[in-house]
Protein backbone atom coordinates (compact mmCIF):
# COMPACT_ATOMS: atom_id res chain seq x y z
CA UNK A 1 0.00 0.00 0.00
CA UNK A 2 3.07 2.30 -0.05
CA UNK A 3 2.72 5.55 1.89
CA UNK A 4 -1.03 5.61 1.83
CA UNK A 5 -2.86 6.78 4.96
CA UNK A 6 -4.23 3.61 6.59
CA UNK A 7 -7.02 5.46 8.42
CA UNK A 8 -8.76 7.32 5.60
CA UNK A 9 -8.76 8.08 1.91
CA UNK A 10 -10.04 11.54 0.96
CA UNK A 11 -12.16 11.50 -2.21
CA UNK A 12 -13.39 14.82 -3.61
CA UNK A 13 -16.15 15.53 -6.12
CA UNK A 14 -15.88 18.36 -8.65
CA UNK A 15 -18.94 17.76 -10.85
CA UNK A 16 -22.53 16.62 -10.39
CA UNK A 17 -23.60 17.01 -14.02
CA UNK A 18 -22.44 18.17 -17.45
CA UNK A 19 -22.56 21.96 -16.98
CA UNK A 20 -21.64 22.13 -13.28
CA UNK A 21 -19.33 24.83 -11.90
CA UNK A 22 -16.23 24.86 -14.08
CA UNK A 23 -13.94 26.16 -11.31
CA UNK A 24 -14.85 23.30 -8.93
CA UNK A 25 -11.91 21.08 -9.97
CA UNK A 26 -9.40 23.83 -9.16
CA UNK A 27 -11.23 24.66 -5.90
CA UNK A 28 -11.09 21.05 -4.72
CA UNK A 29 -7.41 20.60 -5.60
CA UNK A 30 -6.33 23.89 -3.99
CA UNK A 31 -8.78 24.03 -1.06
CA UNK A 32 -7.18 21.35 1.10
CA UNK A 33 -5.57 17.89 1.05
CA UNK A 34 -7.29 15.24 -1.10
CA UNK A 35 -6.21 11.88 -2.52
CA UNK A 36 -8.69 11.63 -5.42
CA UNK A 37 -10.53 14.11 -7.60
CA UNK A 38 -13.71 12.56 -9.04
CA UNK A 39 -16.54 13.84 -11.19
CA UNK A 40 -19.86 12.53 -12.44
CA UNK A 41 -20.88 14.09 -15.77
CA UNK A 42 -23.45 11.66 -17.12
CA UNK A 43 -27.23 11.33 -16.90
CA UNK A 44 -29.85 9.92 -19.24
CA UNK A 45 -30.25 13.41 -20.74
CA UNK A 46 -26.47 13.88 -21.03
CA UNK A 47 -26.12 10.75 -23.15
CA UNK A 48 -28.72 12.23 -25.51
CA UNK A 49 -26.85 15.58 -25.62
CA UNK A 50 -23.53 13.84 -26.31
CA UNK A 51 -25.16 11.86 -29.12
CA UNK A 52 -26.09 15.13 -30.82
CA UNK A 53 -22.52 16.44 -30.53
CA UNK A 54 -21.14 13.15 -31.88
CA UNK A 55 -23.44 13.43 -34.90
CA UNK A 56 -21.92 16.84 -35.69
CA UNK A 57 -18.35 15.86 -34.73
CA UNK A 58 -17.67 12.10 -35.09
CA UNK A 59 -14.50 12.34 -32.95
CA UNK A 60 -16.50 14.00 -30.14
CA UNK A 61 -19.13 12.51 -27.85
CA UNK A 62 -17.22 13.21 -24.62
CA UNK A 63 -17.56 16.06 -22.11
CA UNK A 64 -15.51 18.89 -23.59
CA UNK A 65 -15.49 20.97 -20.39
CA UNK A 66 -13.58 18.20 -18.59
CA UNK A 67 -10.55 19.10 -20.75
CA UNK A 68 -10.83 22.72 -19.61
CA UNK A 69 -10.81 21.56 -15.98
CA UNK A 70 -7.85 19.25 -16.58
CA UNK A 71 -5.83 22.04 -18.18
CA UNK A 72 -6.21 23.97 -14.91
CA UNK A 73 -5.34 21.15 -12.47
CA UNK A 74 -3.41 18.37 -14.22
CA UNK A 75 0.05 19.60 -13.24
CA UNK A 76 -0.91 20.33 -9.64
CA UNK A 77 -2.59 16.92 -9.30
CA UNK A 78 0.59 15.17 -10.50
CA UNK A 79 2.70 17.22 -8.07
CA UNK A 80 0.39 16.41 -5.15
CA UNK A 81 -0.11 12.78 -6.24
CA UNK A 82 -3.87 13.33 -6.59
CA UNK A 83 -5.44 10.79 -8.92
CA UNK A 84 -8.39 11.70 -11.17
CA UNK A 85 -11.38 9.44 -11.92
CA UNK A 86 -14.40 10.42 -14.02
CA UNK A 87 -17.02 9.18 -16.46
CA UNK A 88 -16.57 12.25 -18.71
CA UNK A 89 -15.71 9.93 -21.64
CA UNK A 90 -19.45 9.66 -22.33
CA UNK A 91 -19.90 8.04 -25.74
CA UNK A 92 -16.18 8.21 -26.61
CA UNK A 93 -13.75 7.47 -23.73
CA UNK A 94 -10.97 6.60 -26.19
CA UNK A 95 -11.35 9.99 -27.89
CA UNK A 96 -11.21 11.82 -24.55
CA UNK A 97 -8.09 9.86 -23.53
CA UNK A 98 -6.41 10.87 -26.80
CA UNK A 99 -7.28 14.53 -26.14
CA UNK A 100 -5.87 14.23 -22.61
CA UNK A 101 -2.62 12.78 -24.02
CA UNK A 102 -2.38 15.72 -26.44
CA UNK A 103 -3.15 18.21 -23.64
CA UNK A 104 -0.51 16.73 -21.32
CA UNK A 105 2.08 16.87 -24.14
CA UNK A 106 1.31 20.57 -24.68
CA UNK A 107 1.71 21.18 -20.96
CA UNK A 108 4.97 19.20 -20.80
CA UNK A 109 3.44 16.67 -18.37
CA UNK A 110 3.60 12.86 -18.34
CA UNK A 111 0.56 11.35 -16.59
CA UNK A 112 -0.41 7.71 -17.08
CA UNK A 113 -3.85 7.91 -18.68
CA UNK A 114 -6.32 5.01 -18.74
CA UNK A 115 -9.68 4.73 -20.38
CA UNK A 116 -12.48 2.26 -19.77
CA UNK A 117 -14.95 1.32 -22.47
CA UNK A 118 -17.04 -1.71 -23.43
CA UNK A 119 -20.20 -0.08 -22.13
CA UNK A 120 -21.32 0.97 -25.64
CA UNK A 121 -23.63 -1.84 -26.75
CA UNK A 122 -24.85 -0.22 -29.98
CA UNK A 123 -22.50 -2.05 -32.39
CA UNK A 124 -23.44 -5.43 -30.86
CA UNK A 125 -27.12 -4.85 -30.10
CA UNK A 126 -28.40 -7.33 -32.71
CA UNK A 127 -25.83 -9.89 -31.53
CA UNK A 128 -26.99 -9.54 -27.91
CA UNK A 129 -30.62 -9.85 -28.99
CA UNK A 130 -29.64 -13.05 -30.80
CA UNK A 131 -28.26 -14.32 -27.46
CA UNK A 132 -31.70 -13.81 -25.89
CA UNK A 133 -31.22 -10.32 -24.45
CA UNK A 134 -34.56 -8.64 -25.14
CA UNK A 135 -33.81 -5.29 -23.42
CA UNK A 136 -37.33 -5.21 -21.98
CA UNK A 137 -38.41 -1.70 -20.90
CA UNK A 138 -38.30 -1.77 -17.09
CA UNK A 139 -41.59 0.14 -16.72
CA UNK A 140 -43.57 -0.76 -19.83
CA UNK A 141 -42.54 -4.44 -20.05
CA UNK A 142 -42.03 -4.15 -23.85
CA UNK A 143 -39.00 -5.71 -25.62
CA UNK A 144 -36.73 -3.33 -27.53
CA UNK A 145 -37.60 -4.96 -30.87
CA UNK A 146 -41.11 -3.49 -30.45
CA UNK A 147 -39.82 0.05 -29.88
CA UNK A 148 -41.05 2.39 -32.61
CA UNK A 149 -38.03 4.72 -32.79
CA UNK A 150 -34.51 4.05 -34.05
CA UNK A 151 -32.00 3.22 -31.29
CA UNK A 152 -29.48 6.06 -30.95
CA UNK A 153 -27.47 5.07 -27.87
CA UNK A 154 -27.23 1.95 -25.68
CA UNK A 155 -24.81 1.92 -22.76
CA UNK A 156 -24.43 -0.55 -19.90
CA UNK A 157 -23.72 0.71 -16.40
CA UNK A 158 -20.28 -0.32 -15.11
CA UNK A 159 -19.04 -0.93 -11.58
CA UNK A 160 -15.77 -0.01 -9.88
CA UNK A 161 -13.43 -2.91 -10.64
CA UNK A 162 -12.20 -1.53 -13.97
CA UNK A 163 -11.13 1.60 -12.06
CA UNK A 164 -9.35 -0.58 -9.49
CA UNK A 165 -7.44 -2.38 -12.28
CA UNK A 166 -6.41 0.92 -13.90
CA UNK A 167 -5.14 2.17 -10.52
CA UNK A 168 -3.22 -1.08 -10.00
CA UNK A 169 -1.56 -0.41 -13.37
CA UNK A 170 -0.43 3.01 -12.14
CA UNK A 171 -3.02 5.26 -13.77
CA UNK A 172 -2.99 8.94 -12.77
CA UNK A 173 -6.09 9.85 -14.78
CA UNK A 174 -8.96 7.45 -15.55
CA UNK A 175 -11.85 8.30 -17.86
CA UNK A 176 -14.72 6.04 -18.74
CA UNK A 177 -18.05 5.89 -20.46
CA UNK A 178 -21.20 4.92 -18.54
CA UNK A 179 -19.39 4.16 -15.30
CA UNK A 180 -22.16 4.29 -12.68
CA UNK A 181 -22.29 7.57 -10.76
CA UNK A 182 -21.15 6.13 -7.42
CA UNK A 183 -18.52 3.78 -8.93
CA UNK A 184 -16.07 6.66 -9.41
CA UNK A 185 -15.88 6.89 -5.58
CA UNK A 186 -16.13 3.16 -4.77
CA UNK A 187 -13.21 2.31 -7.11
CA UNK A 188 -10.64 4.56 -5.39
CA UNK A 189 -11.72 3.30 -1.93
CA UNK A 190 -11.57 -0.38 -2.96
CA UNK A 191 -8.09 0.10 -4.49
CA UNK A 192 -6.77 2.15 -1.54
CA UNK A 193 -7.60 -0.54 1.01
CA UNK A 194 -7.21 -3.59 -1.22
CA UNK A 195 -10.80 -4.72 -0.66
CA UNK A 196 -12.01 -7.94 -2.22
CA UNK A 197 -15.09 -8.25 -4.41
CA UNK A 198 -17.06 -10.01 -1.66
CA UNK A 199 -16.50 -7.48 1.13
CA UNK A 200 -20.10 -6.44 0.72
CA UNK A 201 -20.50 -4.13 3.72
CA UNK A 202 -17.33 -2.15 2.98
CA UNK A 203 -18.31 -1.77 -0.66
CA UNK A 204 -21.88 -0.80 0.31
CA UNK A 205 -20.41 1.95 2.49
CA UNK A 206 -18.21 3.26 -0.33
CA UNK A 207 -21.07 3.15 -2.82
CA UNK A 208 -23.26 5.06 -0.34
CA UNK A 209 -20.50 7.66 -0.04
CA UNK A 210 -20.41 7.78 -3.83
CA UNK A 211 -24.17 8.32 -4.04
CA UNK A 212 -23.91 11.19 -1.56
CA UNK A 213 -21.07 13.10 -3.22
CA UNK A 214 -21.65 12.29 -6.92
CA UNK A 215 -24.18 15.11 -7.29
CA UNK A 216 -21.74 17.79 -6.17
CA UNK A 217 -23.10 20.56 -3.97
CA UNK A 218 -26.47 18.84 -3.50
CA UNK A 219 -24.86 17.21 -0.42
CA UNK A 220 -23.49 20.50 0.94
CA UNK A 221 -26.61 22.67 1.10
CA UNK A 222 -27.55 22.94 -2.56
CA UNK A 223 -31.21 22.15 -3.34
CA UNK A 224 -31.82 21.81 0.41
CA UNK A 225 -35.30 22.49 1.81
CA UNK A 226 -34.48 24.41 4.99
CA UNK A 227 -32.75 27.37 3.33
CA UNK A 228 -32.42 29.28 6.62
CA UNK A 229 -30.03 26.59 7.91
CA UNK A 230 -27.46 27.36 5.21
CA UNK A 231 -25.15 30.22 6.29
CA UNK A 232 -24.15 31.25 2.76
CA UNK A 233 -25.11 30.16 -0.74
CA UNK A 234 -22.14 31.96 -2.34
CA UNK A 235 -19.47 29.55 -3.62
CA UNK A 236 -21.03 26.51 -1.96
CA UNK A 237 -18.23 24.03 -1.30
CA UNK A 238 -18.25 20.75 -3.18
CA UNK A 239 -18.30 17.59 -1.02
CA UNK A 240 -15.50 15.37 0.25
CA UNK A 241 -15.82 11.79 1.51
CA UNK A 242 -13.22 10.58 4.01
CA UNK A 243 -13.67 6.82 3.61
CA UNK A 244 -12.38 4.56 6.41
CA UNK A 245 -11.04 0.97 6.14
CA UNK A 246 -14.36 -0.52 7.35
CA UNK A 247 -16.42 1.37 4.74
CA UNK A 248 -17.73 4.01 7.16
CA UNK A 249 -17.06 7.58 6.13
CA UNK A 250 -17.26 11.27 6.94
CA UNK A 251 -18.92 13.72 4.53
CA UNK A 252 -17.39 17.20 4.74
CA UNK A 253 -16.21 20.13 2.59
CA UNK A 254 -13.17 22.37 2.41
CA UNK A 255 -12.95 25.14 5.03
CA UNK A 256 -13.93 28.72 4.15
CA UNK A 257 -16.50 27.64 1.54
CA UNK A 258 -20.23 28.34 1.41
CA UNK A 259 -22.96 25.83 2.06
CA UNK A 260 -23.50 23.41 4.93
CA UNK A 261 -22.82 19.77 5.75
CA UNK A 262 -25.41 18.50 8.24
CA UNK A 263 -27.31 15.28 8.87
CA UNK A 264 -30.20 16.77 6.91
CA UNK A 265 -28.19 17.98 3.89
CA UNK A 266 -26.67 14.49 3.63
CA UNK A 267 -30.10 12.88 3.99
CA UNK A 268 -31.33 15.16 1.20
CA UNK A 269 -28.84 13.58 -1.18
CA UNK A 270 -29.46 10.06 0.13
CA UNK A 271 -33.14 10.53 -0.77
CA UNK A 272 -32.37 11.75 -4.30
CA UNK A 273 -33.40 9.63 -7.29
CA UNK A 274 -33.93 6.38 -5.37
CA UNK A 275 -36.78 3.90 -5.33
CA UNK A 276 -36.63 1.04 -2.79
CA UNK A 277 -34.27 1.03 0.22
CA UNK A 278 -32.09 -1.42 -1.76
CA UNK A 279 -29.69 0.77 -3.78
CA UNK A 280 -28.63 -1.40 -6.72
CA UNK A 281 -25.14 -1.05 -8.19
CA UNK A 282 -23.21 -3.36 -10.55
CA UNK A 283 -20.98 -4.52 -7.65
CA UNK A 284 -23.15 -4.59 -4.52
CA UNK A 285 -26.64 -3.81 -3.23
CA UNK A 286 -26.32 -1.11 -0.57
CA UNK A 287 -29.14 -1.23 1.96
CA UNK A 288 -30.14 2.35 2.75
CA UNK A 289 -32.41 1.12 5.57
CA UNK A 290 -29.29 0.08 7.53
CA UNK A 291 -27.51 3.47 7.42
CA UNK A 292 -26.55 5.03 10.76
CA UNK A 293 -26.02 8.78 10.33
CA UNK A 294 -24.92 11.40 12.88
CA UNK A 295 -23.25 14.81 13.16
CA UNK A 296 -19.60 14.47 14.20
CA UNK A 297 -18.50 18.12 14.19
CA UNK A 298 -19.04 21.35 12.30
CA UNK A 299 -19.67 20.49 8.63
CA UNK A 300 -18.80 16.84 9.36
CA UNK A 301 -21.33 14.00 9.16
CA UNK A 302 -20.49 10.38 10.02
CA UNK A 303 -22.19 7.59 8.08
CA UNK A 304 -21.61 4.03 9.29
CA UNK A 305 -23.03 0.51 9.56
CA UNK A 306 -24.17 0.33 5.91
CA UNK A 307 -24.93 -3.28 5.06
CA UNK A 308 -24.41 -4.77 1.63
CA UNK A 309 -25.64 -7.73 -0.37
CA UNK A 310 -24.18 -9.36 -3.49
CA UNK A 311 -25.32 -7.81 -6.79
CA UNK A 312 -27.88 -9.31 -9.13
CA UNK A 313 -26.85 -11.08 -12.34
CA UNK A 314 -27.96 -8.11 -14.48
CA UNK A 315 -26.83 -4.55 -15.04
CA UNK A 316 -28.88 -1.54 -16.09
CA UNK A 317 -28.68 -0.35 -19.69
CA UNK A 318 -29.42 3.24 -20.70
CA UNK A 319 -30.98 3.21 -24.18
CA UNK A 320 -32.19 6.28 -26.08
CA UNK A 321 -34.43 5.94 -29.13
CA UNK A 322 -35.61 8.65 -31.52
CA UNK A 323 -39.29 9.27 -30.80
CA UNK A 324 -39.74 12.03 -33.35
CA UNK A 325 -39.44 15.80 -32.84
CA UNK A 326 -41.06 18.16 -30.35
CA UNK A 327 -41.90 21.83 -30.22
CA UNK A 328 -43.55 24.09 -27.65
CA UNK A 329 -44.86 27.64 -27.38
CA UNK A 330 -46.00 29.51 -24.29
CA UNK A 331 -48.71 32.15 -24.67
CA UNK A 332 -49.10 34.73 -21.89
CA UNK A 333 -52.74 35.15 -20.82
CA UNK A 334 -53.48 38.28 -18.81
CA UNK A 335 -56.19 39.55 -16.49
CA UNK A 336 -59.81 38.43 -16.69
CA UNK A 337 -61.44 35.36 -18.26
CA UNK A 338 -58.26 33.24 -18.30
CA UNK A 339 -60.00 29.93 -19.08
CA UNK A 340 -62.03 31.48 -21.92
CA UNK A 341 -58.92 33.07 -23.42
CA UNK A 342 -57.03 29.76 -23.17
CA UNK A 343 -59.81 27.94 -25.05
CA UNK A 344 -59.91 30.61 -27.79
CA UNK A 345 -56.13 30.30 -28.36
CA UNK A 346 -56.22 26.50 -28.29
CA UNK A 347 -59.15 26.17 -30.69
CA UNK A 348 -57.80 28.75 -33.16
CA UNK A 349 -54.32 27.21 -33.18
CA UNK A 350 -55.39 23.63 -33.82
CA UNK A 351 -57.81 24.80 -36.48
CA UNK A 352 -54.91 26.66 -38.17
CA UNK A 353 -52.65 23.59 -38.19
CA UNK A 354 -55.36 21.29 -39.57
CA UNK A 355 -56.50 19.64 -36.33
CA UNK A 356 -54.92 17.80 -33.42
CA UNK A 357 -54.77 14.58 -35.44
CA UNK A 358 -51.93 16.11 -37.47
CA UNK A 359 -49.55 15.21 -34.62
CA UNK A 360 -48.72 12.02 -32.75
CA UNK A 361 -48.86 13.88 -29.41
CA UNK A 362 -50.59 17.16 -28.52
CA UNK A 363 -50.28 18.55 -25.00
CA UNK A 364 -51.91 21.69 -23.57
CA UNK A 365 -51.16 22.98 -20.06
CA UNK A 366 -52.74 26.04 -18.45
CA UNK A 367 -50.56 27.32 -15.62
CA UNK A 368 -52.53 29.64 -13.33
CA UNK A 369 -50.09 32.01 -11.66
CA UNK A 370 -52.25 35.12 -11.95
CA UNK A 371 -53.56 37.07 -8.93
CA UNK A 372 -56.97 38.61 -8.35
CA UNK A 373 -56.73 42.42 -8.35
CA UNK A 374 -53.01 42.17 -9.30
CA UNK A 375 -50.53 44.60 -7.78
CA UNK A 376 -48.38 44.63 -10.91
CA UNK A 377 -48.73 43.84 -14.62
CA UNK A 378 -46.77 40.59 -14.19
CA UNK A 379 -49.01 39.39 -11.34
CA UNK A 380 -51.87 39.30 -13.85
CA UNK A 381 -50.14 36.66 -15.99
CA UNK A 382 -51.16 33.04 -16.55
CA UNK A 383 -49.41 30.81 -19.07
CA UNK A 384 -50.75 28.50 -21.78
CA UNK A 385 -48.15 25.96 -22.88
CA UNK A 386 -48.87 24.22 -26.19
CA UNK A 387 -46.67 21.29 -27.25
CA UNK A 388 -46.57 18.71 -30.04
CA UNK A 389 -44.50 15.65 -30.94
CA UNK A 390 -44.39 14.06 -34.39
CA UNK A 391 -42.05 12.09 -36.64
CA UNK A 392 -42.44 14.73 -39.38
CA UNK A 393 -39.78 17.28 -38.52
CA UNK A 394 -41.03 19.92 -41.00
CA UNK A 395 -44.50 19.86 -39.50
CA UNK A 396 -43.11 20.23 -35.98
CA UNK A 397 -40.72 23.02 -37.07
CA UNK A 398 -43.68 25.08 -38.31
CA UNK A 399 -45.77 24.65 -35.14
CA UNK A 400 -44.47 27.61 -33.14
CA UNK A 401 -44.64 29.81 -36.27
CA UNK A 402 -48.35 28.98 -36.50
CA UNK A 403 -48.76 30.18 -32.90
CA UNK A 404 -47.11 33.51 -33.80
CA UNK A 405 -49.50 33.97 -36.72
CA UNK A 406 -52.35 34.32 -34.21
CA UNK A 407 -50.74 37.36 -32.58
CA UNK A 408 -52.90 40.13 -34.09
CA UNK A 409 -56.01 38.03 -34.69
CA UNK A 410 -56.75 36.42 -31.36
CA UNK A 411 -57.21 37.27 -27.67
CA UNK A 412 -56.58 40.71 -26.17
CA UNK A 413 -53.06 41.06 -24.76
CA UNK A 414 -51.67 38.21 -26.89
CA UNK A 415 -47.93 37.79 -26.25
CA UNK A 416 -45.39 34.94 -26.11
CA UNK A 417 -42.55 34.13 -23.74
CA UNK A 418 -40.18 33.37 -26.65
CA UNK A 419 -39.89 33.70 -30.41
CA UNK A 420 -40.68 30.66 -32.60
CA UNK A 421 -38.02 27.99 -32.87
CA UNK A 422 -37.49 24.76 -34.77
CA UNK A 423 -38.38 21.46 -33.21
CA UNK A 424 -35.79 19.39 -31.36
CA UNK A 425 -35.42 15.58 -31.25
CA UNK A 426 -37.74 13.86 -28.78
CA UNK A 427 -35.47 11.15 -27.41
CA UNK A 428 -37.30 8.30 -25.71
CA UNK A 429 -35.46 6.93 -22.67
CA UNK A 430 -35.60 3.12 -22.63
CA UNK A 431 -34.28 1.66 -19.34
CA UNK A 432 -33.57 -2.06 -19.51
CA UNK A 433 -31.56 -4.83 -17.86
CA UNK A 434 -29.14 -7.26 -19.46
CA UNK A 435 -27.20 -10.23 -18.19
CA UNK A 436 -23.69 -9.34 -16.98
CA UNK A 437 -22.27 -12.58 -18.42
CA UNK A 438 -22.17 -11.14 -21.97
CA UNK A 439 -20.04 -8.02 -21.36
CA UNK A 440 -16.80 -6.95 -19.70
CA UNK A 441 -15.14 -3.69 -18.79
CA UNK A 442 -12.33 -3.00 -21.24
CA UNK A 443 -9.43 -1.16 -19.57
CA UNK A 444 -6.70 0.36 -21.76
CA UNK A 445 -3.52 1.87 -20.29
CA UNK A 446 -0.04 2.36 -21.73
CA UNK A 447 -0.60 0.02 -24.67
CA UNK A 448 -1.93 -2.76 -22.42
CA UNK A 449 -5.53 -3.96 -22.42
CA UNK A 450 -7.48 -5.80 -19.72
CA UNK A 451 -10.98 -7.26 -19.62
CA UNK A 452 -12.66 -7.12 -16.22
CA UNK A 453 -15.66 -9.37 -15.62
CA UNK A 454 -18.73 -8.31 -13.65
CA UNK A 455 -19.08 -9.47 -10.04
CA UNK A 456 -21.12 -12.67 -9.78
CA UNK A 457 -24.27 -12.96 -7.62
CA UNK A 458 -24.31 -15.22 -4.56
CA UNK A 459 -27.53 -17.30 -4.48
CA UNK A 460 -29.13 -17.64 -1.05
CA UNK A 461 -27.17 -14.79 0.56
CA UNK A 462 -29.15 -13.70 3.65
CA UNK A 463 -30.61 -10.18 3.56
CA UNK A 464 -29.41 -7.93 6.39
CA UNK A 465 -31.98 -6.65 8.87
CA UNK A 466 -32.86 -2.96 8.75
CA UNK A 467 -31.41 -0.73 11.48
CA UNK A 468 -33.73 -0.89 14.49
CA UNK A 469 -35.20 2.47 15.48
CA UNK A 470 -37.40 3.31 18.46
CA UNK A 471 -40.28 5.34 17.07
CA UNK A 472 -42.37 7.20 19.70
CA UNK A 473 -46.15 7.42 19.81
CA UNK A 474 -47.85 9.91 17.52
CA UNK A 475 -48.18 13.24 19.37
CA UNK A 476 -51.66 14.00 20.68
CA UNK A 477 -53.36 17.25 21.60
CA UNK A 478 -54.18 20.41 19.70
CA UNK A 479 -53.79 20.49 15.91
CA UNK A 480 -53.02 23.39 13.59
CA UNK A 481 -53.08 23.97 9.84
CA UNK A 482 -49.54 24.38 8.55
CA UNK A 483 -47.56 23.98 5.34
CA UNK A 484 -45.89 20.55 5.34
CA UNK A 485 -42.60 22.28 4.62
CA UNK A 486 -42.53 23.98 8.02
CA UNK A 487 -41.98 20.53 9.53
CA UNK A 488 -40.64 18.27 6.77
CA UNK A 489 -37.82 18.45 4.25
CA UNK A 490 -38.07 16.88 0.80
CA UNK A 491 -36.00 16.04 -2.25
CA UNK A 492 -37.31 14.92 -5.63
CA UNK A 493 -35.81 13.87 -8.94
CA UNK A 494 -36.24 11.86 -12.12
CA UNK A 495 -35.70 8.16 -12.72
CA UNK A 496 -36.38 7.90 -16.46
CA UNK A 497 -40.13 8.30 -16.91
CA UNK A 498 -40.69 8.03 -13.15
CA UNK A 499 -40.01 10.42 -10.29
CA UNK A 500 -39.16 10.02 -6.63
CA UNK A 501 -40.32 12.20 -3.77
CA UNK A 502 -38.37 11.71 -0.55
CA UNK A 503 -39.78 13.27 2.62
CA UNK A 504 -38.19 13.23 6.06
CA UNK A 505 -38.74 14.61 9.54
CA UNK A 506 -36.25 16.22 11.87
CA UNK A 507 -37.60 14.52 14.99
CA UNK A 508 -38.78 10.98 15.78
CA UNK A 509 -42.18 12.45 16.80
CA UNK A 510 -42.50 14.12 13.40
CA UNK A 511 -41.64 10.84 11.70
CA UNK A 512 -44.23 8.94 13.77
CA UNK A 513 -46.95 11.25 12.42
CA UNK A 514 -45.52 11.26 8.87
CA UNK A 515 -45.34 7.48 8.63
CA UNK A 516 -48.98 7.03 9.68
CA UNK A 517 -50.44 10.02 7.84
CA UNK A 518 -48.71 10.17 4.47
CA UNK A 519 -49.92 7.13 2.55
CA UNK A 520 -49.89 7.07 -1.28
CA UNK A 521 -53.66 7.68 -1.14
CA UNK A 522 -53.20 10.73 1.11
CA UNK A 523 -50.47 12.04 -1.18
CA UNK A 524 -52.88 11.87 -4.13
CA UNK A 525 -55.51 13.65 -2.05
CA UNK A 526 -53.09 16.47 -1.18
CA UNK A 527 -51.52 16.72 -4.66
CA UNK A 528 -54.49 16.09 -6.93
CA UNK A 529 -52.40 16.16 -10.12
CA UNK A 530 -50.78 12.88 -9.01
CA UNK A 531 -54.04 10.95 -8.76
CA UNK A 532 -53.71 9.17 -12.13
CA UNK A 533 -50.25 7.74 -11.39
CA UNK A 534 -49.22 4.55 -9.63
CA UNK A 535 -47.37 5.47 -6.43
CA UNK A 536 -45.25 3.14 -4.29
CA UNK A 537 -44.14 4.03 -0.75
CA UNK A 538 -40.99 2.84 1.04
CA UNK A 539 -40.14 3.51 4.69
CA UNK A 540 -36.64 4.37 5.94
CA UNK A 541 -37.18 4.87 9.69
CA UNK A 542 -33.40 5.05 10.25
CA UNK A 543 -33.46 8.28 8.21
CA UNK A 544 -36.87 9.34 9.63
CA UNK A 545 -37.95 9.25 6.00
CA UNK A 546 -40.49 7.88 3.55
CA UNK A 547 -39.83 7.71 -0.19
CA UNK A 548 -42.53 7.78 -2.87
CA UNK A 549 -41.88 6.40 -6.33
CA UNK A 550 -44.31 7.90 -8.86
CA UNK A 551 -44.53 5.82 -12.01
CA UNK A 552 -45.02 7.38 -15.45
CA UNK A 553 -45.24 11.02 -14.34
CA UNK A 554 -42.40 12.05 -16.70
CA UNK A 555 -43.63 10.11 -19.72
CA UNK A 556 -40.70 8.70 -21.70
CA UNK A 557 -37.99 10.56 -19.78
CA UNK A 558 -36.54 14.04 -19.60
CA UNK A 559 -35.57 14.36 -23.30
CA UNK A 560 -39.16 13.86 -24.45
CA UNK A 561 -41.23 14.90 -21.42
CA UNK A 562 -43.69 17.73 -22.08
CA UNK A 563 -43.89 18.76 -18.41
CA UNK A 564 -42.60 22.22 -17.58
CA UNK A 565 -40.33 20.50 -15.04
CA UNK A 566 -39.26 17.34 -16.93
CA UNK A 567 -36.80 16.27 -14.19
CA UNK A 568 -39.27 16.57 -11.26
CA UNK A 569 -36.86 18.89 -9.43
CA UNK A 570 -39.73 21.06 -8.14
CA UNK A 571 -42.01 18.27 -6.96
CA UNK A 572 -40.61 18.26 -3.42
CA UNK A 573 -41.05 21.99 -2.88
CA UNK A 574 -44.57 21.81 -4.34
CA UNK A 575 -45.32 19.13 -1.72
CA UNK A 576 -43.90 21.31 1.07
CA UNK A 577 -46.19 24.21 0.11
CA UNK A 578 -49.32 22.14 0.79
CA UNK A 579 -51.23 23.06 3.98
CA UNK A 580 -52.58 20.21 6.13
CA UNK A 581 -53.79 19.68 9.70
CA UNK A 582 -50.96 18.53 11.98
CA UNK A 583 -50.31 18.14 15.72
CA UNK A 584 -49.27 21.54 17.08
CA UNK A 585 -46.32 20.18 19.02
CA UNK A 586 -44.57 18.80 15.91
CA UNK A 587 -45.01 22.13 14.10
CA UNK A 588 -43.38 24.12 16.90
CA UNK A 589 -39.61 23.80 16.63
Amino acid sequence: MGNRNKDKVVIANCSGFFGDRLSAAREMVQGGPIDFLTGDYLAELTMAILFRTKMKHPNGGYVQTFLTQMEEVMGECLDKKIKIVSNAGGLNPKGLAAELEALSARLGLHPRIAYIDGDDLLPRLAEFQGMGEEFVHMDKNIPLKDAKGMVLTANAYFGCWGIVKALEEGADIIVGGRIADASVVAGPAAWWYGWKENEWDKLAGAYTAGHIIECGAQATGGNYSFIDDVPDFRKVGFPLAEVHPDGSFIITKHPHTGGLVSVDTVKAQLMYEISTPSYLTPDVIARFDTIDISQSGTNRVLVKSVKGEPPTDTTKVCINTLGGYRNSSVVVLTGLDIEKKAKIVEDALFDAVGGRDQFQVCDVQLVRSNSENPASNEEAFAYLRLSVIDSDQKKVDKFSARVVELALANIPGFTLTAMPAKGIPALIYWPALMSTKHINQHVVIGGNEFNIEFVKPVPGYPSPAPLKMKIPKIPEGKTVNSPLGRVFASRSGDKGGNANLGVWARTPEGYAWLEKYLTPEKLKEIMKDLKSFEIERYELPNLLAVNFYIRGILGDGVASSLRMDPQAKTLGEYFRAKVVEMPKNIVQR
